[in-house]
């Protein structure tokens, strides 16, 4: 992308819609069979798919964004928590494998920050621990009103940094 003020749009765009339709659906589910609820198998590995792709090309987590759809879809925040998390971990081993090789080839910056990286894993090592502790005892409803906000809110910050 020519600029982090694109790349900002790009996720605000992403993030806030996403975000006030998973608060939408939490406070206004539709009536669905229970079998329809989850996305197939097929549904859900192209999803996964997608979501790597473009959290790798970003550089961010794939849970970021995969967590708020899985969310709206109707599945049980215990169930995305963990996938998420796991989709999070991969695309970011993944995507600093792909800097740290860039790096060998490439001049200029591009290596990743190995401390800063490790400093962040740590506190998703962390936050990871305390959230799979504290989710049996939170209401569901207040997990996805949560998340479609953090997301509705993130997305806000984005657009905002974008736009200034």
């Amino acid at each position: 992308l020519p600029g982090p003020g694109v790349f900002r749009l790009l996720v605000a765009a992403f993030l806030l819609p996403l975000g006030a339709w998973l608060c939408w659906r939490t406070l206004h589910p539709a009536r669905m069979r229970p079998d329809a609820a989850e996305p197939s198998a097929r549904v859900l590995a192209a999803l996964a798919l997608t979501v790597g792709v473009v959290g790798g090309i970003y550089g961010i987590g794939g849970g970021s964004l995969l967590g708020p759809i899985l969310a709206a879809r109707g599945m049980p925040m215990a169930r995305i928590a963990p996938a998420t998390l796991a989709a999070t971990f991969t695309t970011s081993i993944a995507g600093a494998a792909a800097y740290a090789v860039l790096a060998l080839a490439s001049p200029g910056p591009v290596a990743p920050d190995w401390w800063l990286g490790l400093a962040c894993g740590f506190g998703g090592l962390i936050g990871g621990y305390l959230g799979a502790r504290l989710q049996p005892h939170l209401p569901e409803t207040a997990l996805r009103l949560l998340l479609g906000t953090l997301a509705a809110a993130l997305g806000t910050v984005y657009a905002a940094q974008a736009l200034s």
